[in-house]
């Protein structure tokens, strides 16, 4: 069964849309950022985002009867209990990843924070395709694949060196850590719910639904303590977040199955450093381009290819 999934979907094209699909996220993470400035809220933000991620896949599942029943094939699972309440929860890991965007990013920095997410995101990955979790079943720990991780890490710290010193609350962490280790066990579980559903839009909405639950949740208990934003901005570009999330999450739930999850979270990751560099060259940033976060975005291109190698 898993060598015809390979057959019908060539290994280097669920590369090629890994890194693709990388690249929204590096795009997602600048327009958030800036509607988190806009509304001077990072919980208002994060939940908006997701919030019109939700609204744009509720009007898709109107109108998709495959998505539906792609719904109520989990549904029926959750209630007769042949599936397991976790299955459908990868949303609030990413709902988790975002607050700690806005809680623990700016005292860190860029650098310290990016580094955590992806030792965390790397390190699930790899274990949770040792042990099986994923729809990709069980994959060994192979040099290339361990070689693959470790370049990872080393392209991210390169990429984001020129961002490290001063004083940083290490403690922090923690919390940017515990996200990257959630994302890859979301793209684990968005693929098991693919899987079941037989639809990406089914795993998309259910990932949204359950994300928006929590973060408008943390939203108002935030509204509670600080009060509510004083205006909300205008400009139409800041409130694309969620499509762009939508189509993330759904792509990822679609190729999980065929490139496992430790290949596809180094291919997001080296999108993401693809997408930023291309950003801050078309739309630049406040600190412009260095060569060493070229010189890292191209080694997590290699170390992509190199996890990717497989011994037959």
């Amino acid at each position: 069964m898993a060598d015809g999934v390979k057959r019908a979907f060539p290994q280097w094209l669920g590369l090629v849309l890994a890194v693709i699909t990388g690249t929204f996220v590096a795009v997602q993470a600048r327009i958030n950022g800036s509607l988190g400035t806009a509304l001077d809220d990072g919980f208002a933000a994060a939940a908006v985002s997701f919030g019109s991620g939700l609204v744009i896949l509720s009007v898709i599942m109107v109108f998709s009867r495959h998505g539906r029943r792609g719904l109520a094939r989990v549904v029926e699972g959750l209630r007769d209990r042949t599936v397991p309440w976790w299955t459908v929860a990868g949303g609030a890991a990413g709902a988790f990843l975002v607050l700690s965007q806005g809680l623990a990013a700016a005292a860190l920095g860029v650098a310290l924070f990016t580094v955590a997410i992806v030792a965390g995101q790397t390190l699930s990955s790899l274990l949770l395709d040792r042990i099986g979790f994923g729809p990709h079943g069980v994959v060994p720990f192979e040099p290339a694949r361990v070689i693959g991780s470790v370049l990872a890490l080393v392209a991210v710290g390169w990429a984001v060196s020129t961002e490290f010193g001063g004083d940083k609350p290490v403690l922090l962490l923690i919390m940017p850590l515990l996200g990257g280790i959630g994302i890859g066990w979301q793209q684990a579980v968005n693929g098991r719910v693919r899987q079941l559903s037989s639809s990406a839009l089914t795993a998309t909405f259910i990932n949204f639904s359950v994300g928006t639950a929590v973060l408008v949740v943390a939203m108002l208990v935030h509204f509670v303590a600080a009060g509510l934003p004083d205006t909300l901005p205008t400009d139409p570009v800041l409130y694309v977040g969620g499509a762009i999330g939508c189509v993330f999450i759904g792509v990822s739930a679609f190729l999980v199955a065929h490139t496992g999850l430790l290949v596809l979270g180094l291919g997001t990751v080296a999108g993401q450093l693809v997408g930023a560099v291309v950003l801050d060259i078309v739309v630049p940033g406040a600190g412009g381009v260095h060569w060493t976060t070229i010189a890292g975005a191209a080694l997590a291109l290699v170390a992509v290819a190199v996890a990717s190698i497989r011994r037959h």
